[in-house]
């Protein structure tokens, strides 16, 4: 591809959610020509928690927290709660609806041109730069352009068509509801508490969670299980939750994966990141700061080849996330591969994360984006602790 074709835009980012807008936003911040094409409509079930990492990295306002969680509470197959206190911080929750298009309009008022339409296909002039076509309420549109950044989700439609290996990402379907917090608020429900909720009949692979929103709440679950009820396991939370009766905002699912894609790109023009790269983190779910980097990175890297023509520059945006990251998400997939399969076995992982250096340890990582490695200690007796809980000779 020759740098010096005439085109429309330098780059186009497909997708508007946080990776999609964030990669718009840091080129467009670079005085690119950026179009960020995204479909009307589109919200992603999340709980949308967001560590103080995603707020000072991304310069995310106070404005657009809904509330702010300084606990947890996880509850195991026999009502088991474990209350963990968030010392010294707390966690942000949003609202996506606001929170994905305020972003976006950040992008539009740094340069980003926006555009509602959805993807269709990709292929090439004859001169071999990329087309991008897509539908729109006006019609079909087509353009040309030197770069591509795929954030269209999970089940991407720039991966399957452009990236080797799109085929090999695993997932899990997640179904939340929106719901509005009575002002005659229910026994145990508090506005600054999440709740995660372990226990096969709420999800045979997963977990349930009950995450406030200042005037609302979000209610989900997700499971691998195609056969599994997430509508029922919902209604279940919610009874449990006193909200049974509460009025329904919002309904949305979608697929989450829970395996980065072996490649981000193809090795000329086009990049992947956020879901459709696969990144949301294992055992836990937590995927917008994930996405919110990988949208940096996948900007990044389109930058250099811009700059340079060099097309192994595109290959940066995983190999740089992964060599951050990558350890994290091993281990936290070894977790819900072993710890999530049966009911007798969420109950020992609950009682284990009773434990103050598990406490400490867990949420130093959650907020710092981190493995923290300060306390050698800790890391000791957490281990011994885990082999007597995995041996069963911890009581539970």
């Amino acid at each position: 591809m020759s740098l010096s074709q005439p085109v429309d835009f330098d780059a186009v980012v497909i997708g508007g959610g946080p990776a999609g807008a964030t990669a718009a936003d840091d080129l467009a911040r670079q005085g690119l020509h950026v179009l960020l094409l995204d479909r009307a409509g589109r919200i992603k079930p999340c709980g949308g928690a967001i560590p103080p990492r995603l707020i000072a990295d991304f310069a995310i306002p106070e404005s657009l927290l809904v509330a702010r969680a300084t606990a947890a509470r996880m509850i195991s197959p026999q009502a088991v709660e474990v209350d963990i206190p968030i010392e010294g911080g707390f966690v942000g929750m949003v609202d996506r609806e606001h929170f994905d298009e305020w972003l976006r309009e950040r992008a539009a008022s740094h340069g980003a041109e926006r555009r509602e339409g959805s993807f269709e296909r990709l292929d090439r002039d004859p001169d071999g730069i990329s087309v991008v076509h897509y539908g729109a309420a006006g019609g079909p549109g087509r353009v040309r352009t030197r770069a591509v950044i795929g954030a269209d989700g999970a089940r991407s439609q720039v991966a399957q068509q452009a990236i080797p290996g799109a085929d090999q990402g695993r997932f899990v379907f997640a179904y939340h509801e929106i719901v509005a917090v009575p002002d005659d608020v229910p026994a145990g429900y508090l506005g600054s508490r999440c709740e995660v909720h372990y226990r096969g009949a709420l999800s045979p692979d997963f977990y349930g969670w009950v995450f406030p929103h200042g005037a609302s709440a979000s209610i989900g679950t997700g499971s691998a299980d195609k056969g599994f009820s997430l509508r029922r396991g919902v209604m279940q939370l919610r009874a449990g939750a006193g909200l049974t009766h509460a009025r329904t905002l919002r309904r949305e699912g979608a697929p989450i994966p829970m395996k980065p894609l072996p490649r981000w790109d193809n090795g000329r023009d086009v990049v992947l990141a956020g879901d459709a790269a696969g990144v949301v983190a294992p055992a836990s779910g937590e995927g917008i700061y994930y996405a919110m980097l990988g949208g940096r990175l996948a900007a990044e890297a389109v930058q250099r080849l811009l700059q340079t023509g060099d097309v192994k520059s595109l290959a940066l945006a995983r190999k740089r996330f992964m060599r951050e990251h990558g350890r994290v998400f091993w281990i936290l997939g070894m977790m819900q591969r072993f710890w999530y399969c049966s009911d007798k076995r969420r109950e020992r992982f609950v009682s284990i994360c009773r434990d103050r250096d598990v406490q400490q340890l867990t949420f130093d990582a959650y907020m710092h984006k981190r493995l923290v490695r300060a306390r050698p200690m800790a890391h000791a007796r957490i281990f011994f602790k885990d082999v007597a809980h995995l041996l069963g000779w911890a009581r539970v």
